[in-house]
């Protein structure tokens, strides 16, 4: 393959997130069994993140008569993203294109053979996929913003809209060989990609759906916190081939990448459970799995560039600054984004993107960063664009989605919950 054809993981990814696939441009790509190995189970990863783990933290969190809805969110969502993807999207990000976007060149994967490599040591059909199940999981992170109060039907308009508008150049910008990635950006992955482009859009279509009708004077407990812990728990596990995944192969940067991820999500659970213990007087278990999802989106923008060290201090500032970030949406903005999307992958996901300018660097253990200043520079130009283009995009998806379908459910059907009445079902028989 040619280097500028971008199907090199060293594009794909960034040339200094990959510095041992350089000289990949010298050498003829030549599969290797146990990256490929290690890319099959990343991507099952991925997939099992959103399939059953999100979809079980999110039921688990809301009322028991919109468990279903939320499933049946998370489940066409994935449906739906992996679709568009094959149909357009993946090519529009991947293919080679300008500095904002790629071309049409792979539409339906044209071109795309079952045994052609992607300039690395792995098949390119697999990086497809593992990419797809990035696509998947970020809209199904917004659904945690509106349940229990959006359409159906909006949810799938927004959802489809939103990868077009708003997921599709992004990724292009930071991991395609767009202007982002040129310009040195660090986001291993999905910071900026996933959740801060998640985080901003949940926001805004919180603010646009309204709050549910108990908001903000009565909070409805979650209805079944063993049902967060089980899907936590998988989201954890997860998590491993998100970040440790995109390393591209079997290496010792994706153990090291799958050390760090780990570190930052088990000092970030305990720091955001001393955090309310404090306040609350008692360790709650939907915040101690709370926490540990803040360090995981927080780190995840910088787990191929921190050591352990740096690991730490993203987990310990997770659990803190993400735990007062809930109370600040929620209490101060009056803003009922249900299940914290902003505060904790929002946050998150900005916070660990600005931070690996200075975790990154040799001071902190980390590698790759040379330059704090210019680093951080760069870092702070990608997330802000990435913010206003989420936002602008976002505003006008849902002018679009509102003009349609609506956005909001009737009382009427609020009051009955969305399972019965958009669904036909209900999750739990009385006997």
């Amino acid at each position: 393959m040619r280097l500028l054809q971008l199907r090199p993981l060293a594009l794909l990814f960034g040339l200094a997130c990959f510095p041992s696939l350089v000289s990949a441009q010298d050498a003829p790509s030549t599969l290797d069994s146990g990256d490929t190995a290690w890319m099959l189970t990343s991507t099952v990863l991925v997939l099992f993140m959103m399939l059953p783990g999100l979809a079980l933290f999110y039921g688990g969190l809301v009322r028991v008569k919109n468990v279903l809805s939320v499933l049946m969110h998370c489940f066409t969502i994935t449906c739906l993203a992996s679709v568009l993807w094959v149909a357009g999207l993946y090519s529009l990000a991947f293919s080679e294109g300008n500095g904002w976007i790629g071309d049409l060149q792979h539409v339906f994967l044209r071109g795309i053979s079952i045994g052609e490599l992607n300039g690395g040591t792995f098949p390119e059909t697999i990086f497809v996929m593992f990419q797809m199940t990035f696509a998947i999981i970020t809209p199904g992170l917004i659904v945690g913003a509106f349940v229990e109060r959006m359409k159906f039907t909006a949810m799938m308009l927004f959802s489809a809209l939103w990868l077009i508008i708003v997921y599709t150049p992004v990724a292009h910008w930071v991991w395609g060989g767009g202007w982002m990635q040129q310009d040195g950006v660090i986001d291993l992955a999905g910071g900026i990609v996933v959740h801060a482009t998640a985080g901003i859009s949940a926001l805004l279509l919180a603010k646009a759906v309204g709050p549910r009708r108990e908001f903000p004077k009565h909070i409805v407990p979650p209805h079944n916190p063993g049902m967060v812990v089980i899907g936590a728990s998988m989201l954890w596990v997860g998590w491993f081939g998100f970040n440790a995944g995109s390393q591209g192969g079997a290496s010792a940067a994706a153990g090291m990448t799958m050390l760090v991820t780990h570190i930052s999500a088990a000092v970030a659970s305990l720091t955001w459970m001393a955090v309310e213990w404090t306040k609350a007087r008692k360790p709650g278990v939907v915040g101690i799995v709370t926490g540990m999802v803040a360090g995981l989106a927080s780190i995840t923008p910088a787990s191929g560039h921190v050591g352990p060290m740096g690991a730490a201090i993203i987990g310990f500032l997770a659990g803190i600054v993400c735990y007062f970030s809930c109370g600040f949406i929620k209490q101060r903005l009056k803003i009922d984004d249900a299940l914290d999307v902003f505060a904790v992958h929002g946050v998150g996901g900005i916070m660990g993107s600005l931070l690996v300018a200075f975790l990154g660097t040799a001071m902190f253990g980390g590698t790759g960063v040379t330059d704090m200043g210019a680093q951080f520079i760069a870092q702070v130009k990608g997330v802000g664009f990435t913010l206003i283009w989420s936002a602008i995009g976002t505003l006008l998806i849902i002018a679009l989605v509102k003009a349609t379908v609506g956005l909001r459910i009737d009382r009427e059907v609020e009051e009955t919950g969305l399972d019965q009445a958009e669904h036909g079902e209900t999750a739990y028989h009385p006997e």
